[in-house]
């Protein structure tokens, strides 16, 4: 089925979605095994009968350090950025490469993983260091108790940081949860993004909305991104694009604010527009 484009003022950057194609390898903890290609192809065409200008790419936990797929889409498509996953020693050299390929940031995992990074090792500090002479930031998503640890390590090493999905506050707590407090601290410090999406992961349209409002008050839109999260990935029945530009509008209903999140913001952050 074809999908049709949402409300017509549609965001200009979409700053979170994945590309990858079922033959390529999975981590041994692969959390969820793909039903069909999500193909650059795919998306661009996404993008264009959305009136999606720009994308960035998020780094998918399900293939480790396999960016490959990425990084060749990204030489095919300017409009592309991209995050990866990489080793705490990669060499500064493979990195300044993957720069010039497009690459803007580093993804860390720390959930559905069997050894999450310890950023105060003497690796990943060194890892750090080099983001940060790169300008790149680190892409996370982190839940629960130890969102503040992450947050704090990564201020301390002097690197931008952007959280996905809300920073997924525990679902009993909703706002109140600590986690999502150090992250409405951090936003106000103005070194931290976090990004509006996923809100069908979210225990209901209520709590999404209620991150959002929370979000919007301690920042005035200021530091927020949007994304589709797209293709959905568990959710691939459930979910649409069209659903996703719905939410945005449902989330921020002032025009202007919605333009600063959907195009100003997320292009001075990847696009050094």
């Amino acid at each position: 089925m074809t999908e049709t484009a949402g409300p017509t003022d549609t965001p200009l950057v979409d700053t979170h979605f994945h590309l990858y194609t079922t033959d390529m390898p999975l981590t041994s903890w692969a959390w969820h095994h793909p039903p069909e290609d999500a193909s650059a192809e795919q998306f661009v065409d996404i993008m264009d009968r959305h009136g999606v200008g720009f994308g960035v790419v998020a780094a998918a936990s399900l293939h480790g350090q396999y960016n490959d797929y990425v990084i060749r889409s990204l030489r095919r498509y300017p409009r592309l950025r991209a995050t990866a996953y990489v080793r705490p020693d990669t060499d500064m050299y493979t990195l300044e490469r993957m720069k010039a390929e497009g690459i803007v940031g580093i993804r860390l995992f720390f959930r559905r993983v069997p050894d999450p990074p310890d950023l105060s090792s003497y690796e990943y500090r060194l890892l750090l260091r080099r983001v940060r002479d790169l300008d790149w930031h680190v892409h996370t998503l982190v839940s629960g108790e130890a969102l503040p640890g992450v947050i704090k390590a990564v201020e301390d090493a002097g690197v931008k940081l952007v959280i996905d999905h809300f920073g997924k506050p525990d679902e009993r707590l909703g706002v109140n949860c600590p986690g999502f407090k150090a992250l409405l601290a951090a936003v106000e410090r103005g070194r931290t993004w976090v990004k509006m999406s996923a809100g069908f992961r979210a225990p209901s349209r209520e709590a999404a909305r209620s991150y959002a409002q929370a979000l919007l008050r301690v920042s005035g839109g200021e530091r927020l991104l949007w994304g589709s999260d797209w293709p959905f990935a568990a959710f691939e029945d459930k979910a649409t694009y069209a659903q996703a530009v719905a939410d945005l509008h449902d989330w921020v209903p002032d025009a202007a604010t919605r333009r600063l999140i959907g195009g100003d913001t997320p292009m001075r952050l990847y696009f050094g527009a």
